[in-house]
């Protein structure tokens, strides 16, 4: 019994598993902290694009500022 214990601390094949467990689980918490972090900012990039889009729409259409285009006609 005493010869099973001590090959088995002495035995590493499961350490690597553990590891590559340990380390998957650190990656997958900092993304969620980095989403967490940026989220606000992505939404507030994404409206203002949205509203840069919109005038942009406005201006193809001939229908923004002064000369140019036809009167959206």
């Amino acid at each position: 019994m005493i010869k099973f214990i001590k090959n088995f601390r002495k035995d590493e094949d499961g350490a690597v598993t553990v590891d590559w467990v340990v380390l998957t689980a650190a990656v997958v918490g900092l993304a969620i902290a980095a989403y967490g972090a940026i989220q606000t900012s992505t939404s507030n990039v994404l409206a203002d694009t949205g509203v840069a889009v919109g005038t942009a729409s406005t201006w193809v259409n001939g229908s923004g500022g002064t000369g140019g285009g036809d009167g959206g006609s």
